[in-house]
């Protein structure tokens, strides 16, 4: 026992603290102590002033993007801390940005819901701050531990704000629903990853690389890919792991419909991108062909049971289901050297638009059914008549949403039809046949609504102004100047893919 201590006191004495880079950690730093901040502040306020969340949130949410914005600004290498396994690059910088960017969005659309709604606020928003971190964090996690905890970080809390609205049986019957389904998919995804890690022997994503390059795969480890890809498919809602996504983004208050569908997807798709670029480059074998079925499938199914939708934010939810099979459908072409470079392009730009575009939208919906009180799309009748404000801003994000030029969708989608194309296959040309009708499907219910809102009179006859909160139009603002300008402007966006080989970054 003494011999014991020694030799532990002895290592001890010989242990040397990591040199980290408090400069590459200072967006998630600050994270942490706004998170902190916000729940010791909401601990010692009077109710009357719970309002000062929001801003205290959005404070937060601007103060953690200066760093990252810094960080873009140094013309330096990449900066590698814990052996490599956390990567601060281009690629990490860009999607911070965007995952700060739209929480602050989600802030403004929150604020007013939350203060009419009686409900709590600190909780909220602290529990939206800890989401954010866990993306933050997935965007430079190169480690399957890593990436774990950074995917759990952001869905628990998002679990808990599905059901925020606590005295709606749907809002309860949602997170209920999206919390069964995701630690469902996130067994799966363990699972494979345990697999993965006990044929390899390590869970640093560079050397899974190498060791899945070298030779033909093994059994477990086609079983470990697979298992992984499908974890993930849940996550981001891909058919046939969809059936949570409508009820969930029915049921839960909208400003947190809004946040799922662009930033928890989001996370997702990040975390699928650096695994199949980092970990599986030596298995397109294996995660290629299961992509493929599922964007086929998911832009399908998703647009078909979209067309039946009556209610917006259930088409909506729909809409989000077939948009990530266009997100999809490059990814699956990220093992031919023709199209790995452009499909991770066209997977970066889809999201940064896509997050503009479907803000803005649910915004909208939040504005308009302040009044209404009702969801269906029937109830948007005479928008123009009495908000034409409003009904130019909805034109913009669902013609977007369309692929309808100038506006930034049709750019999204041009670069995902590019980067499949360039693959030069038969796969390739038959998946860019699929998403080209579905693209035509998708335009049917879209201009449904925007029929509705130009042409239909209001059910009610109720003609009154339509009254928008400050928060709202900020929002609105942020996110029609934001569509608006990539579709006109692409390369402010495509050179974010051209910053540096983002593949070689990945694969550090």
């Amino acid at each position: 026992m003494i011999g014991m201590l020694s030799t532990v006191l002895a290592q001890a004495s010989e242990w040397v603290a990591p040199d980290i880079d408090w400069h590459a950690l200072a967006p998630e730093l600050v994270l942490i102590i706004g998170i902190n901040l916000v729940l010791f502040i909401d601990l010692n306020l009077s109710d009357s002033k719970k309002w000062t969340m929001a801003t205290l949130s959005g404070f937060v949410m601007l103060a953690a993007f200066v760093p990252v914005v810094t960080l873009a600004v140094d013309d330096g290498p990449a900066r590698e801390l814990f052996d490599g396994r956390y990567v601060v690059d281009e690629y990490a910088l860009i999607l911070k940005a965007l995952f700060l960017l739209v929480a602050y969005v989600v802030i403004l659309l929150s604020q007013n819901e939350l203060e009419e709604g009686g409900y709590y606020q600190g909780e909220y928003y602290v529990l939206m701050l800890c989401s954010v971190l866990g993306m933050v964090m997935m965007s430079s996690s190169r480690d399957l531990i890593s990436i774990f905890v950074a995917l759990e970080l952001l869905s628990i809390p998002a679990y808990m704000m599905a059901a925020w609205k606590k005295r709606s049986s749907k809002s309860n019957e949602a997170g209920v629903k999206y919390y069964l389904l995701g630690v469902f998919a996130s067994a799966i995804m363990l699972f494979g990853m345990s697999y993965i890690f006990g044929t390899t022997g390590t869970t640093k994503l560079t050397e899974i690389g190498a060791a899945l390059t070298n030779g033909d795969l093994l059994g477990l480890q086609v079983v470990g890919v697979a298992f992984v890809i499908v974890g993930f498919a849940f996550k981001v809602s891909a058919v046939p792991f969809h059936n949570w996504a409508p009820d969930t983004y029915e049921g839960a208050p909208l400003p947190v419909t809004a946040f799922l569908s662009v930033a928890s997807k989001a996370g997702g798709f990040v975390a699928l991108v650096t695994l199949v670029y980092v970990a599986f480059p030596g298995a397109d074998d294996v995660y290629g062909p299961m992509l493929w079925v599922m964007a086929a499938l998911t832009m399908t199914v998703g647009n078909v049971l979209a067309l039946r939708q009556t209610n917006i934010v259930r088409m909506l939810a729909y809409s989000s289901v077939s948009q990530g099979g266009f997100i999809l459908m490059p990814l699956a072409f990220a093992g031919d050297p023709d199209a790995s470079g452009s499909a991770l392009n066209a997977v970066v730009v889809y999201l940064l638009v896509y997050a503009f575009m479907n803000l803005g939208a649910f915004a909208t919906i939040l504005a308009v059914t302040r009044k209404t009180r009702s969801g269906e799309i029937d109830s948007f009748g005479g928008l123009f008549q009495y908000a034409p404000g409003m009904t130019v801003a909805m034109t913009v994000f669902f013609a977007s949403l369309a692929g309808i030029p100038p506006l930034g969708g049709w750019f999204a989608k041009f670069n995902a039809f590019k980067a499949v194309l360039d693959a030069s296959n038969g796969a390739a040309y038959t998946l860019a046949c699929i998403a080209a009708i579905n693209t035509v499907i998708s335009a049917a219910y879209y201009f449904k609504v925007l029929r509705t809102i130009w042409v239909d009179d209001a059910p009610d006859g109720d003609n009154a102004p339509l009254a928008t909160p400050q928060p709202i139009l900020a929002a609105l603002g942020i996110t029609v100047v934001g569509t608006i300008v990539v579709g006109v402007l692409p390369g402010l966006v495509a050179r974010f893919g051209e910053l540096q080989d983002l593949t070689g970054a990945l694969g550090g």
